[in-house]
């Protein structure tokens, strides 16, 4: 199944457009950091939904202990439970340093972004939301999150940029992050059914 990923940063999504070129799925940035909602995290759910995709939602961390990920965790148990939704293809904690925060602010060792991982999964799992994965580049994912240390049910969604995923055990991958729908650019995904 083909989709999409977006926040803010996609503008005002078209969605009949990501229907008609085919797509099914799309999957919203809920927010990042210490509590910041995404601006347009409510519209493009409620755009999606009406469009007909099936949704999800990620939460960028920023966390640099257990702690910090455990709060943030905490927020997106708020805004969904808030905001009535229960997204189909689940959460996922986007656990990576694109903008070089972590790197400013003392990266946090191998082990450490293992348990925040950890923390983010089994907070929610307890709160009654069983489908909560990881997103990470294929680099953080076969050498900086020990897998082996997680659940055996835990998602995971690779960003992989190229012709082929490489992480056999991934349910979704993001293989582009140039992805044109109709003049619109986004992050194309394929989600393993």
């Amino acid at each position: 199944m083909k989709g999409i990923d977006v926040s803010y940063h996609n503008g005002v999504v078209d969605w009949q457009s990501v229907i008609g070129a085919g797509y099914e799925f799309v999957i919203i940035r809920l927010g990042y950091g210490n509590r910041h909602l995404d601006e347009k995290f409510v519209d493009n759910v409620n755009g999606a939904l009406e469009a007909g995709l099936k949704t999800g939602v990620y939460y960028y961390s920023y966390a640099l202990d257990v702690e910090a990920a455990k709060a943030e965790a905490q927020f997106v148990q708020e805004v969904l439970q808030s905001n009535c939704i229960n997204p189909e293809l689940g959460i996922w904690f986007d656990m990576e340093d694109a903008d070089g925060y972590k790197e400013r602010h003392g990266m946090p060792e191998n082990q450490t972004i293992t348990d925040m991982c950890s923390a983010f999964i089994c907070m929610l799992n307890e709160a009654g939301y069983q489908y909560v994965g990881i997103y990470a580049s294929y680099s953080w994912l076969t050498g900086v999150i020990d897998i082996a240390q997680l659940a055996d049910y835990v998602p995971y969604w690779n960003a992989q940029w190229g012709n082929c995923n490489d992480f056999p055990c991934a349910r979704m991958w993001q293989f582009t992050d140039s992805l044109n729908v109709n003049g619109q650019t986004f992050d194309g995904n394929e989600y393993y059914e």
